[in-house]
């Protein structure tokens, strides 16, 4: 099972390599956006690194939106998300492979890349081990919460807004803790309550999601 899950990570990696907009353009609008906000705002330094936290995980919060508009489209509509369900394999432990590579392309490269647009809107370099970690976490559990409703909305024609309705409420939680720990970082405090929690999340998201996105692609598919 584990070599199958590595085999399938790849097969999507290189399919997602061979599409290079598909891993670009999420890089390029979170720039487009914080470089956006500064103008929009005023130089200010001081009001700009204290919207800062928010502002970033707006950002990313918006971009993980995109994303799961367009998770389990194509595969849809060509048939092998149909042709996955009814493999061997069980469709939970099936679509984790796609999953896994679709935050590796956006979530991890945007957090990798997160401290360059720190700087950018004023956040000291000092953070910078706190913003990657609590966006490497955070996105990962925004991907796995809006896989679910990427699920139950694949079959469903301009089904972006219902996406959009269905999601936005779970991300919440995450936009705030997310938000939080970067907070506590710049002003000096403990950032570890709101890392442990978005750990916390991860952890279930992992085990939950799963199952909630197979159950939600078999209803999609009438299965």
């Amino acid at each position: 099972m584990t070599h199958y899950c590595i085999r399938q990570t790849g097969r999507h990696l290189l399919l997602l390599v061979r599409s290079p907009g598909e891993i670009v353009n999420p890089l390029l609008f979170f720039l487009l956006v914080i470089i956006l906000f500064p103008l929009g705002l005023g130089p200010d330094p001081e009001m700009l690194s204290a919207l800062a936290p928010g502002i970033v995980w707006v950002v990313a919060l918006l971009v993980n939106v995109m994303l799961c508009m367009r998770l389990f489209a194509d595969d849809f509509a060509d048939g092998s998300l149909e042709q996955l369900a009814m493999a061997n394999i069980p469709l939970a432990v099936a679509v984790l492979p796609q999953l896994l590579a679709s935050w590796l392309a956006s979530g991890f490269l945007l957090s990798l890349v997160s401290p360059l647009f720190g700087l950018m809107l004023g956040l000291p370099l000092s953070v910078a081990p706190i913003l990657m970690a609590s966006l490497l976490m955070g996105t990962l559990i925004m991907l796995l919460l809006g896989a679910v409703g990427a699920a139950l909305t694949v079959g469903i024609q301009r089904g972006g807004m219902l996406l959009s309705l269905l999601i936005l409420p779970l991300y919440v939680p995450v936009l705030i803790v997310g938000t939080r720990s970067l907070t506590e970082a710049v002003g000096g405090g403990d950032p570890a309550v709101a890392l442990a929690l978005l750990g916390a999340g991860v952890t279930g998201g992992l085990v939950l999601s799963p199952v909630a996105i197979a159950a939600g692609l078999r209803v999609s598919l009438e299965l």
